[in-house]
């Protein structure tokens, strides 16, 4: 009877203290959910108040729940006595191999969180980065892909795009037109930039303010050449562009200015 009272005793024992530690895991799994669940609706509403992309919300929202459960199981296993040194270095370790292995594709992860936060351009932007010039279509967690001038998609990885000098063209709404004529030295400076200012004031799409400039920039081997500088709304930039190009030359061709252009003269031997 004494044996059977100290079994009995042995799993009343062993019944209390598992079934203690069940039920503290099944409280701490509750509440741990719990909390989980607002933890992501308050990093929700943080990250809607500052603006991020939506794509880059729904990525570091499943980084944070996946963070949160993978703390949360090794707390419970550790309430249910279960070493957790030896888990929790595994899961280093894997981590480290996994970084090493993806290194390249980390950086750009980084580089997209960067932009997304810091918003250098938006989707419609003119940008140029990394040797390339388009308007943005897309940016995604790890590329950023771009429409170019000739309807081409072009894709750039987020690492080297945050880490490289961006030109926006768009963030100001207005940009300059950079020209440069040149006509012959025989022609008169004074009427040569009536003309050309002409082109430009007749232009519809070339805006007063800031205002057209037209000035001598250089006096070149062949020719005295003119800065010609139009502001136009981003979007009219390639339509200004090409208009004035081809508006100067009928310009000056009708004002009797010569634009110098090479010469050959054919000698002919005397037999």
């Amino acid at each position: 009877m004494k044996l059977e009272n100290i079994e009995t005793e042995k799993w009343i024992d062993l019944g209390t203290e598992y079934g203690l530690k069940i039920i503290g895991a099944i409280v701490i799994w509750i509440v741990g959910s719990w909390l989980i669940k607002k933890i992501l609706k308050a990093s929700r509403k943080i990250m809607t108040k500052s603006n991020y992309e939506e794509s880059l919300q729904k990525f570091l929202l499943n980084l944070l729940n996946w963070a949160l459960k993978i703390l949360l199981i090794i707390t419970l296993l550790g309430t249910l006595g279960v070493p957790t040194t030896s888990f929790a270095a595994v899961i280093a370790a894997a981590g480290l191999a996994i970084g090493l292995a993806l290194q390249g594709s980390l950086a750009n992860f980084a580089g997209g969180v960067l932009i997304m936060i810091f918003k250098p351009f938006k989707i419609g932007d003119v940008i140029e980065a990394q040797g390339e010039i388009g308007s943005v279509k897309q940016i995604e967690i790890f590329t950023t892909k771009l429409i170019g001038l000739s309807n081409k998609e072009i894709i750039i990885p987020n690492g080297a795009l945050s880490n490289g000098n961006i030109v926006n063209y768009t963030t100001e709404g207005t940009r300059r037109v950079d020209l440069v004529f040149g006509v012959s030295y025989d022609a008169d400076i004074k009427k040569t930039k009536e003309v050309l200012m002409k082109v430009l004031t007749d232009h519809p799409k070339v805006i007063d303010t800031p205002a057209p400039t037209v000035n001598v920039l250089e006096l070149a081997d062949s020719s005295v050449n003119f800065a010609v500088r139009p502001w136009c709304n981003s979007a009219d930039y390639w339509t200004v562009y090409f208009d004035v190009t081809e508006s100067t030359k009928i310009a000056l061709d009708a004002a009797g200015i010569e634009i110098p252009y090479p010469h050959q003269v054919e000698i002919q031997k005397k037999g």
